[in-house]
């Protein structure tokens, strides 16, 4: 059964965000479906109230938030407000550390229930071990 799965990522940094989603689409048995909004279908125009619904419709249905870290998480509330709200309706949340990043942000190692390292064998143990 496919695992539904929410990426917590920001529209500036895409990149990091494309990454997973390719590394995902990659890995051999293990089949998943994407509850989040990428770039080029974003949100505009909605005002703090309405994309704060939006990310909580995209969280609600999924077994497994998925945080890419990086010290830019620690300046991005919408990041936080998805970990907080994945926290409060109980959906386990796996952070996961950028290619050759020595720091991980307090927040995210805090809120998360696994923190891997950024190659497909660890983030989908990852996934399976606590979704």
């Amino acid at each position: 059964m496919p695992k539904r799965l929410f990426i917590s990522h920001s529209w500036s940094y895409s990149e990091r965000y494309n990454s997973m989603v390719n590394l995902l689409n990659n890995r051999q048995y293990f089949g998943w479906h994407n509850y989040s909004v990428p770039e080029n279908k974003a949100f505009i125009g909605l005002n703090s109230n309405a994309l704060a619904e939006q990310l909580k419709n995209q969280i609600r249905p999924v077994q497994c938030v998925v945080i890419i870290g990086g010290m830019w998480t620690n300046h991005s509330d919408w990041i936080q407000f998805e970990m907080n709200f994945a926290r409060l309706i109980g959906k386990p949340i796996l952070g996961v550390r950028p290619r050759s990043a020595k720091v991980m942000p307090q927040a995210i190692i805090q809120l998360s229930d696994a923190v891997v390292n950024w190659n497909s064998d660890s983030i989908v143990a990852g996934i399976r071990q606590i979704s």
